[in-house]
C-alpha cells in the first residue's frame, strides 16, 4: 500500500486568515483562523488578528469531500477512440477537482462494464496504477482514494474486482446493476433514448443488447453480489448500494451491511435508507439541473423530505459547490451551514475520516475561499493541510 503524501506545492507554515463569513458545521460567523503544521490551531471569533489574510466579502468553507466522481474517465478518453496518457490525465483531473474546492476525493474505477464491446481490465489496471504513481510523487493537489464501482452482472466483474482490491488502496466498493428495466433504468424508453444518443444504436441493436443484459442478470446477479459483499468485508472496505428503487432493494442493502445509499431513484427507497442509518447520497448535477437526467426522484425533493445526507459531483466537479449553495434555502437543511455539511463533514464521517470536513480547532486546515457572483459560488483559493493547492 502506498503512502498519501501531503502537498509539496507550498511550505506548510503558520498563517492566519480572516473571513466575515466562516461556515462552521452548524452556523456562520466572522472569525480569524490560525493554521499551524497543516491544522487549525486556533479560532478567534469576531476578531481580525494582525497580519491575517483578509478575505474581504468572500466566504471560507471546509475543503470539499467527494465520495463518488467518474470525471477521471473523460480525461483518459477525451474523444471517442482517443486514449490519453493515464498519468497525464490524472494530473489534469486532479487540478480540476482541486480548483472546484475538493481537498479529498474518491476516484471511481469501474470493474465490469454494463455495455460490452471492448476489453477493460488493461485500462482499469493502467488507470489504477497511474493514480498510485501520481500519489507517490507528492505532487497531487487533492488527497485521492479509490472507489471501485462494480457492475454486478458483468461476466468478469469478480476477477477484475479481486485484481483491483489486491493492488490498490480501495476505500469504497459500490454495487451497481444497470439491467434494462431495473433501478436507474426502470424506464426502458428513456434508456433507449440514452443509448441512441450515446452510441447511435437503433432499436434492433438495442433489442439484442437488452436481451443479453437481462440474460446476464439472471445468470450472475445473485452470486456476484454475494461474492462482492464478501470481498468488501474481508478487505474492510465500505460498501455502497447504487440506485436502490424499492423497499426490497433497501432491505437487501441493509442485510449486506451497506453504509452509503448512492442515488436512490425513489423517495420511498431514500427514506427507508435514511431511517436505517445509511447515508443517502445524491448527485449535485441533479440539484443544479433541477432534476434527474434519468427521470428519477430529484435530489431537492429528498432534501425537502429531510432524507438527503451527502452530495456527489458525479460527472461535473464544479457542481459540488454549486449544488450545496443551491440547497441552502431548503427548509430543514440547516441553512448554508447544513448544506455545506452534505459536501464536507457528513461524507468525511461516512468513510471514517474524522480529521477533516469542518472548521474546528484540531481539524485539518482543508479550506476553500468562495466568492459569490450573482448568487453563484466561485472558488477562488483552496488550501489542503494549510498548503495552497488552487
Amino acid at each position: 500500500r502506498l503512502t498519501v503524501h501531503a502537498p509539496a506545492l507550498e511550505a506548510r507554515l503558520a498563517t492566519a486568515m480572516f473571513s466575515r463569513r466562516v461556515v462552521f458545521a452548524d452556523h456562520e460567523a466572522a472569525a480569524t483562523l490560525v493554521v499551524e503544521d497543516g491544522r487549525i490551531a486556533a479560532i478567534e471569533m469576531e476578531r481580525v488578528l494582525p497580519g491575517a489574510l483578509d478575505l474581504g466579502a468572500d466566504l471560507l468553507v471546509p475543503g470539499l469531500v467527494e465520495l463518488h466522481t467518474d470525471h477521471l474517465e473523460p480525461h483518459v478518453q477525451p474523444r471517442p477512440k482517443v486514449h490519453w496518457n493515464a498519468l497525464s490525465a490524472v494530473f489534469a483531473y486532479d487540478a480540476q477537482v482541486a480548483s472546484a474546492g475538493m481537498t479529498t476525493v474518491f476516484d471511481c474505477l469501474r470493474a465490469g462494464m454494463e455495455a460490452s464491446g471492448r476489453p477493460v481490465i488493461e485500462e482499469l489496471l493502467e488507470l489504477g496504477g497511474a493514480l498510485e504513481t501520481a500519489k507517490e510523487t507528492g505532487l497531487l493537489r487533492a488527497e485521492h482514494h479509490t472507489h471501485l464501482r462494480c457492475e454486478i452482472t458483468s461476466q468478469d466483474v469478480l476477477a477484475e474486482a479481486r485484481l483491483v482490491l489486491d493492488r490498490f488502496d480501495v476505500r469504497i466498493l459500490s454495487l451497481m446493476d444497470h439491467t434494462p428495466g431495473a433501478r436507474q433504468f426502470r424506464d426502458v424508453a428513456k434508456l433507449r433514448d440514452y443509448y441512441k444518443g450515446k452510441r447511435r444504436w437503433n432499436d434492433a441493436d438495442l433489442d439484442v443488447f437488452f436481451a443479453e443484459r437481462r440474460r446476464l442478470h439472471a445468470e450472475n446477479h445473485d452470486r456476484h453480489r454475494a461474492a462482492l459483499v464478501r470481498l468488501a468485508r474481508e478487505g474492510g472496505v465500505a460498501l455502497a448500494s447504487h440506485d436502490d428503487t424499492t423497499l426490497e432493494h433497501v432491505a437487501e442493502s441493509i442485510g449486506d451491511g451497506v453504509a452509503i445509499a448512492e442515488f436512490p431513484t425513489t423517495l420511498e427507497a431514500a427514506r427507508a435508507s435514511h431511517e436505517a442509518g445509511l447515508k443517502v447520497m445524491m448527485g449535485a448535477p441533479n440539484v443544479v439541473r433541477g432534476g434527474s437526467h434519468s427521470g428519477n426522484v430529484s435530489a431537492r425533493e429528498l432534501a425537502e423530505a429531510g432524507v438527503l445526507d451527502v452530495l456527489s459531483s458525479d460527472y461535473v466537479p464544479i457542481s459540488l459547490m454549486e449544488g450545496a449553495f443551491l440547497l441552502a434555502d431548503v427548509a430543514g437543511i440547516g441553512g448554508l451551514a447544513g448544506a455545506i455539511r452534505t459536501v464536507t463533514k457528513t461524507p468525511a464521517e461516512a468513510v471514517g475520516l474524522h480529521d477533516r470536513g469542518e472548521i474546528a480547532v484540531g481539524k485539518r486546515a482543508d479550506l476553500a475561499r468562495v466568492a459569490l457572483f450573482d448568487g453563484r459560488p466561485i472558488v477562488r483559493q483552496v488550501w489542503r493541510e494549510g498548503a495552497r493547492i488552487a
